[in-house]
């Protein structure tokens, strides 16, 4: 087993370290820590609480994971960071442990790039293949489906959904979830703008389903269509075969719908983990 410890780092003895790890100067490794096979953490990391790291993962300087969360509801207890394989976390990224709130849990999946200041506070999840541009700040129990982009300095409201494949523009503030494959922008009144067709192609999505998905944003957002009757046109049209992308466009907007405030995950604001768990089982 290899490994590369600088000697100005504290890293706990109980800390479980893979193979083929470095860790430059001056980090500090928790005593609850696992880091897989070979991570990278170039200098001034923390990696502290109940935090668990997959593979090949590198950590620049001054990012710290698995911080107490930001809720003032928290009261110490033994909460999680899990992150999968693969991701790259800038200068200044922070990840905040769970809170005592759905099932305790921070996730960070494959392949994510989170860039300089970005922020993911407690109880979100951070899907795969994601980038978070410098400064974006994610409030606490956000979700990050796959491929979505989130730009610089743009913020998204506690319990927003952000669908696959969506773009949401610099400087944006997203109070309400953001449907699969749209493009949001807007500081003050954020609306969807159009379809992110540019990221649909480079996921290889046929142009069939990229002119369907384009009609249904028409028919939603220009022509404030309700959602059923969007649903039914499409339907007749195709002959019932709807094609993956849209029927996931329609499925995440219809739920937002009956969400509070448009977003469709806020019934959990004040659900304690024990709950969720039980409710799961």
């Amino acid at each position: 087993m290899t490994r590369t410890i600088s000697p100005l780092s504290q890293v706990d003895p109980q800390a479980q370290i893979g193979e083929d790890v470095e860790i430059g100067p001056f980090c500090v490794v928790g005593p609850h820590v696992t880091i897989g096979n070979g991570c990278k953490l170039d200098s001034h990391v923390a990696l502290v609480g109940h935090t668990t790291i997959g593979q090949r993962n590198r950590f620049f300087p001054g990012s710290v994971i698995g911080g107490e969360p930001q809720d003032i509801g928290y009261t110490g207890s033994a909460t999680k960071v899990e992150i999968g394989n693969d991701n790259l976390f800038r200068e200044g990224v922070t990840v905040n442990r769970g809170a005592d709130k759905e099932d305790g849990i921070t996730r960070i999946g494959d392949r994510n790039f989170l860039m300089a200041n970005a922020h993911v506070a407690h109880n979100c999840h951070v899907f795969n293949n994601v980038i978070l541009c410098n400064g974006s700040l994610l409030g606490g129990h956000v979700h990050v489906q796959d491929y979505a982009i989130v730009s610089g300095n743009s913020v998204v409201h506690h319990f927003a959904t952000l669908g696959t494949g969506c773009f949401i523009s610099g400087g944006c503030r997203a109070p309400q979830d953001i449907p699969p494959y749209m493009l949001a922008a807007g500081s003050d009144n954020p609306e969807i703008i159009t379809v992110n067709v540019v990221g649909m192609r480079r996921r290889g999505i046929s142009e069939n389903a990229i002119s369907l998905v384009r009609q249904a944003f028409k028919l939603m957002f220009r022509e404030h269509i309700k959602l059923h009757e969007v649903r039914q046109r499409l339907a007749d049209q195709t002959e019932g075969s709807l094609p993956l992308e849209l029927m996931t466009l329609l499925n995440f907007c219809e739920a937002s719908s009956l969400g509070k405030n448009g977003r469709a995950r806020e019934a959990l604001r004040n659900t304690p983990a024990a709950s969720v768990e039980q409710k799961a089982a």
